[in-house]
């Protein structure tokens, strides 16, 4: 009786337990049920949490990759910027360098004409600026060569002043003449003496010197230009660049020393284009290319002017012409980089295609000999040149070149009386 009082049975409890299990199991199934309801939310949590979970997983491999692929830009472009800056760096050295030793050329140039003259009378040579050069109207430079001493009395007795009148010639009218000429191939032999003796005797020589340029050595060498009948591109280029560097000429003239000359005429003719600054006056021609191998005025490098039978460009014919100042300066500056042709009158030409200058085709720099230069002085246009086309220039100047003074000068006053 005493194991009933107060004791509650035991089956009691194994049931309420029960019934929490199945309540639970119920309420399970309901919340279950509620989720598969709305499969779209949780699609959409799951998404959200698995792009951002490859997000955070990815974001480092980017940021990587990004920061890689910035870095090799940044240094690519840092390269390219310092190649760009060196290049422009050496570009800058180089122009500069060239403008040195054109300057240097310029003032060589001036000291070693000036101290064979001031040798010549015995003072002591002096290196002047080029800014006190001798301002005049223009320089002929006479081309000669060391056999030609009988075309150069030729021209002495005819159309070219001596002595003082030479020196009158410089003063009053601010007209240079003097004949060109270089060194012998041995210095200091029977030739160069012959012309010193010469010269000695006129006073109306412009010897020539030439720069070496050896540019990787930065080094250079004075050196006497060398005679030869290949070499009248360099001889051309170096009177030009000799005499600029002697004289701040309006003109310069280079005429071959079997050509008669009208002095006045020349100035008359000048002195009309005083004004312009980069003018080139002659007798402009367009001559055929020469391939063939051993014919006069063959032309080596035929093929840069185009197909066989080509043209050359316009240049004025090699007897005479003038260039103004600013071209004689160009080439000067530029010497040692402009290329020279076989022939000295492309070589010219050549020189100023792509330049801003004014060709002029004077063609009284081209008349003939008698009668076509006695026809056209009876018709008021006397003759500024004469010479003949066949022998490219008088054909036995040394015979007939008084003749031609005498027939188709312009006076031996008229220099006097003309006005510039």
């Amino acid at each position: 009786m005493g194991l009933k009082v107060g004791r509650s049975p035991p089956y009691k409890g194994a049931r309420w337990v029960s019934l929490l299990c199945i309540a639970s199991f119920c309420l399970g199934v309901f919340v279950v049920n509620r989720l598969l309801t709305v499969p779209g939310s949780v699609r959409t949590v799951n998404d959200a949490i698995s792009v951002e979970h490859m997000s955070q997983e990815l974001h480092p491999v980017l940021e990587c990759e990004k920061k890689a692929s910035q870095l090799e830009c940044d240094d690519t472009s840092l390269v390219a910027e310092d190649i760009l800056f060196n290049v422009s760096k050496t570009h800058d050295v180089i122009m500069e360098l060239d403008k040195t030793i054109s300057s240097l050329e310029m003032k060589l140039a001036a000291a070693r004409a000036q101290n064979e003259e001031i040798a010549a009378v015995g003072r002591k040579p002096v290196i002047e600026p080029l800014n006190n050069r001798p301002k005049v109207f223009y320089v002929m430079g006479i081309i000669t060569a060391f056999s030609s001493r009988k075309r150069r009395d030729s021209i002495r007795e005819t159309w070219m002043p001596q002595g003082e009148d030479l020196r009158k010639l410089e003063n009053e009218k601010g007209i240079i003449i003097r004949f060109v000429i270089g060194h012998s191939a041995t210095p200091g032999g029977v030739l160069d003496h012959a012309i010193d003796a010469e010269d000695a005797q006129h006073n109306d020589f412009l010897r020539l010197v030439s720069l070496l340029f050896l540019v990787h050595a930065i080094h250079l060498a004075l050196q006497n230009h060398v005679e030869g009948y290949h070499e009248l591109s360099s001889k051309t280029q170096i009177y030009f660049s000799t005499a600029a560097a002697k004289w701040d000429a309006d003109f310069f003239i280079k005429v071959d020393d079997d050509v008669h000359v009208n002095l006045g005429v020349v100035g008359s003719l000048l002195d009309r284009h005083r004004s312009k600054p980069c003018v080139y006056v002659g007798c402009m021609k367009s001559g055929p290319v020469l391939s063939q191998k051993g014919v006069k005025y063959h032309e080596p490098e035929y093929w840069k002017f185009g197909e066989e039978g080509n043209k050359y460009f316009r240049h004025a014919t090699g007897q005479i012409y003038a260039i103004s100042k600013d071209l004689a300066t160009y080439i000067s500056i530029n010497g040692h980089i402009l290329h020279r042709y076989a022939n000295e009158d492309v070589s010219l030409g050549s020189w100023f295609i792509g330049l801003d200058v004014e060709h002029i085709d004077e063609r009284s720099l081209c008349c003939g000999t008698p009668p076509d230069c006695e026809w056209k002085a009876q018709a008021g246009n006397i003759c500024a040149a004469s010479f003949d086309w066949s022998c490219s220039g008088i054909c036995k100047s040394v015979e007939r070149m008084e003749e031609v003074h005498q027939r188709c000068g312009e006076g031996n006053g008229a220099i006097w009386h003309t006005s510039f």
